[in-house]
């Protein structure tokens, strides 16, 4: 607080709307939380208000009443001391009023009325402190009340706050997405369901056996297709594990990847068409590398743009590492069936390296220098959707620059790679433009920077979602760390000038939050983490229920966080996640405690003129990345085999196709141990359905979890 005292007024004016309500303003910036609660005005709720406080990692708190009468009463401040703040209430006289307690650069605050009525609004940690770990469940509970009451305060409150059956909309339908997977629940649940997984499961290992096996059935196969397969699920895998605050299930990654394999095809033959329109022939150097790159890098990213019109609900709830992996496994497709057809024609494998790999350079043959470096089709395409992920999900305007920057890359990168292979070289300008944005060789590192950054960004969203969002089994971890974090911004805010620039302010208040952002992505992380690993010890059943119910709560969390207040749809909905969690924290011995209530309840096309490529005779070397040419390969190859290869090919791009579509989700159902070893014939359909050939790291973890000690059971609490 300044040296000069603040006035009730003053603290008032930011913070509430009248003696009894908060500023709706106040608590939409910086995304609070806020729950109202009915609880006794006694030592209890003082003794969580102090908790609260040092939940912010603050040494002082800011005091006043909130009436009128008092508008001229000097602020008080006081230390985080349960007698302290309970003395100067007393002093106030024997009537109760109305009174606010606030964090000193205003982040948090808790109203108290002269009923029972009472207001926290603030981070997580803050609120948590004051209602208990579930916050949905306490904001339901108050939003019962005053149904039930029909007091006009807490009706009033609830339209406020807007807590459950209170102050939203009607929320949308389902998309066809959404009904689709209804249908595929209740199918799961119907009598088939077990014949079904049984099938499913030896229709992948035939798949499997068939990619195996047809290489060496065909002649005229010039390399084995597993390794391009390998390259694929590698580099997804490497993608989905950074990407810890994912909402798509790794099965759906695959599917995405199948269909941007299916691309292939229709990005060739507009390719044709647009050489043809142009007079050039195919192999020139023009539809080589403007009309091939420009259709590619656009058609890659098909899958991510017309999403919406299949799923816009779910679109709604997507995290911003899922526009990445989204648009990473349809590259990644593109990729495989490059790849494949390369494989299958010419020989060649899926791209060396293993950091992500399935990228490629070209050497010169002379002087043995790289003269071309590309990071692949998964890396580029993906880069381009964390940049549109950022942009779309963190809504800053600084942010929508991402997005033209990668597309620039990506195109600079590709249109480097096919002029090298059509003999010719980017302009000096381009050529520059390209060193500086890291020639083809930083952009791995570039895509895991902005993953990285996504990730930190949907954790603070999902943060600021706790009002509808179930809580993890056990409290949160690093609590200390949070704090520290907390206290640091909240000292660092309180210093920063108002009378500053814009700008400049906004630059500072983005600093000292920073710390905050990373703690809290590092304990939701943590806390993840440390419940899979529980859940591990209880079996595959209960951890493949954990991983679907952490997916499912974060994809609520992001859609909570991206309506902005607006109408929206859960799915599933909130009575189904919330039973999820319930039965998920007994299951894991854990439950939700703590709190007072506890007690009582395409731009870079414009810049053309830049990237033309000079025609300059080089030495081709490396295989090309032109789908036209791998269109025309494949029909040259197949056209060249006996009916029985072309059989055996039918076979075995069909087989590469089921392994990508089926068979690579989590796990549903478990066959009992018991049942087995008494039955072990009359269960094996159960496990063939739990064993398919994309789900066998599934059961390999959950079988490895039975053999972690009984301490881990100690990495949560109540």
């Amino acid at each position: 607080m300044e040296e000069q005292a603040m006035l009730a007024r003053d603290l008032v004016l930011r913070v509430c709307a009248g003696a009894t309500e908060l500023d709706p303003q106040w608590i939409r910036a910086g995304g609070k939380v806020t729950t109202p609660f009915l609880v006794p005005r006694d030592r209890n709720l003082v003794r969580a208000v102090i908790a609260a406080g040092r939940s912010m990692g603050v040494e002082r708190l800011l005091v006043c009443r909130t009436r009128p009468e008092f508008s001229y009463e000097p602020v008080t401040e006081i230390p985080l001391h349960t007698d302290t703040l309970i003395d100067l209430v007393r002093g106030w006289g024997p009537d109760p009023t109305d009174f606010l307690v606030c964090v000193e650069d205003f982040s948090a605050a808790v109203l108290i009325t002269a009923d029972d009525l009472t207001v926290a609004a603030g981070p997580a940690d803050f609120v948590r402190e004051l209602v208990g770990a579930d916050i949905p469940q306490a904001r339901a509970h108050f939003a019962s009340r005053a149904e039930i009451e029909q007091t006009p305060d807490l009706v009033r409150a609830a339209a406020l706050y807007r807590c459950a059956g209170s102050g939203r909309g009607r929320a949308p339908g389902p998309d066809p997405y959404e009904r689709a997977a209804s249908a595929a629940d209740r199918l799961r649940g119907g009598g088939a369901a077990r014949a079904l997984r049984a099938l499913r499961g030896v229709a992948g290992w035939t798949a499997l056996a068939v990619a195996a096996i047809a290489p060496l059935a065909l002649s005229a196969v010039a390399a084995p297709v597993l390794p391009v397969l390998v390259t694929l699920f590698a580099v997804l895998f490497q993608l989905a594990v950074l990407a810890r605050s994912r909402t798509v299930a790794f099965s759906s990654l695959l599917r995405v990847a199948a269909l941007g394999a299916l691309l292939l095809g229709p990005l060739a033959l507009v390719e044709r068409a647009v050489a043809g329109a142009l007079g050039a022939d195919t192999y020139d150097v023009v539809p080589y590398t403007y009309v091939a790159v420009t259709v590619e890098e656009a058609g890659k990213l098909l899958p991510l743009l017309l999403l919406p019109l299949v799923a816009l609900r779910r679109a709604r709830r997507l995290a911003a590492v899922d526009f990445a992996l989204l648009a990473a496994a349809s590259g990644a497709g593109f990729q495989l069936a490059e790849h494949l057809v390369t494989a299958l024609a010419v020989g060649g494998s899926g791209g060396g390296g293993w950091f992500l790999p399935g990228g490629s350079e070209v050497m010169d043959r002379e002087t043995g220098e790289m003269v071309a470096a590309f990071s692949g089709h998964a890396v580029t395409t993906g880069l381009v959707g964390a940049a549109i992920g950022l942009a779309v999900v963190g809504r800053g305007r600084l942010l929508w620059a991402l997005p033209p920057l990668a597309v620039l890359l990506a195109f600079l990168e590709h249109l480097n790679l096919n002029a090298i292979l059509a003999g010719a070289e980017l302009h000096p300008a381009s050529g520059a433009v390209l060193g500086v944005l890291g020639g083809g060789v930083l952009t791995p590192f570039l895509l895991v920077v902005l993953v990285l950054c996504a990730v930190a960004l949907d954790y603070r969203l999902i943060a600021t979602a706790a009002e509808s969002t179930p809580p993890l089994p056990g409290l949160p971890p690093l609590a200390g760390l949070r704090r520290r974090a907390r206290g640091r911004a909240v000292a660092m805010r309180v210093r920063v000038p108002g009378d500053i620039a814009p700008g400049f302010r906004r630059a500072a208040l983005a600093w000292a939050e920073l710390p905050v952002t990373l703690t809290t992505t590092l304990a939701m992380i943590v806390h993840e983490l440390a419940a899979c690993t529980i859940a591990a010890r209880r079996g595959p059943a209960t951890l493949g229920d954990t991983w679907r119910f952490l997916r499912r709560r974060r994809a609520n969390a992001m859609g909570e966080a991206r309506s902005a207040g607006r109408p929206w749809r859960h799915y599933p909905s909130q009575k189904d996640l919330t039973r999820t969690a319930r039965d998920l924290a007994r299951r894991l011995g854990l439950a939700a405690t703590g709190g007072v209530t506890a007690m009582t309840g395409a731009a870079a096309l414009a810049v053309s003129g830049v990237l033309a490529p000079v025609v300059a005779p080089r030495t081709p070397a490396g295989e090309p990345g032109y789908a036209l040419l791998a269109l025309e390969r494949a029909q040259t190859w197949f056209a060249g085999l006996s009916a029985f290869d072309a059989v055996w090919a039918g076979v075995l791009l069909a087989a590469v196709l089921l392994l990508l579509v089926s068979g690579n989700g989590v796990p549903r159902a478990h066959p009992h141990m018991r049942d087995f070893l008494r039955s072990p014939t009359a269960n094996s359909g159960a496990v063939l359905g739990m064993l398919a050939p994309g789900q066998v790291v599934y059961a390999v973890v959950g079988l490895g979890g039975l053999l972690l000690p009984r301490s881990v059971d100690r990495l949560l609490v109540r």
